[in-house]
């Protein structure tokens, strides 16, 4: 399944190459993608709140190029900064909230729009909001992790593949079945998001175990080589 995967990301990647190219041909700027591609987001997540499920699928997914354009160009042109790894991952943040808010926006409008069987109002805006905790922490403990010197990109569910589960499934499919797609796709995004932080947490607690068991002077095991040159020693840790 990952080299089906990677084989996907590749094709993506070459057909988003000559608009990458156009880009650094006319000088703009990675910051400048970043933005406007969480505008595009935040603009997905409003037609979403709206009721609006197959265009804001496509208007995501087609869109969510954004994504990838900003940091090929800053590669590209030699723009790469701290900041803009910074502000790139802080606009993910935005974005993931936009459409996940919108699409809670559209479940608790359901006693209006009745697009969604009667039932299904609060108990879809809680499990959207669990969702939004949920992705948000996938990326709190990779960014904490990495801020001990650790490299936590494990788990189930990337940021690409959860960019695809909101919009991929909604653009073919929008209110199929009764919403039940929509709310399936959701759920396993939601409960997804939530094993993806657990596995990080459980990532960070098994190699910082390992150093600082070293730490104490237990015989040492065999880590890996991005972890050898971790802090070490006594006293009071973050």
């Amino acid at each position: 399944m990952q080299q089906y995967w990677e084989r996907i990301k590749t094709v993506y990647l070459r057909i988003i190459d000559p608009f990458a190219a156009w880009l650094v041909r006319h000088r703009v700027g990675p910051n400048t993608i970043t933005t406007i591609g969480t505008l595009t987001y935040i603009v997905g997540g409003v037609i979403y709140a709206s009721g609006h499920i197959r265009t804001a699928g496509w208007w995501v997914g087609l869109t969510a190029m954004f994504d990838v354009l900003d940091g090929k160009v800053a590669r590209a042109s030699g723009r790469t900064t701290v900041f803009g790894a910074f502000y790139d991952s802080t606009l993910d943040r935005v974005a993931d909230g936009a459409v996940l808010g919108g699409l809670a926006v559209f479940f608790a409008r359901n006693s209006t729009l009745h697009e969604l069987p009667h039932w299904s109002g609060t108990p879809m805006v809680t499990v959207t909001l669990f969702g939004i905790i949920g992705t948000f922490l996938t990326s709190y403990t990779r960014a904490r992790a990495e801020s001990l010197g650790l490299d936590a990109k494990v788990g189930l569910m990337q940021r690409p593949e959860r960019v695809v589960l909101l919009s991929a499934p909604q653009a073919f499919f929008g209110l199929a079945l009764d919403g039940y797609v929509l709310m399936g796709i959701v759920a396993l995004l939601s409960v997804t998001a939530w094993i993806t932080a657990v596995q990080r947490v459980a990532y960070v607690h098994r190699v910082t175990r390992a150093i600082d068991r070293a730490a104490d002077g237990v015989p040492p095991v065999a880590l890996p080589p991005a972890l050898a040159a971790a802090p070490r020693g006594p006293g009071p840790r973050p």
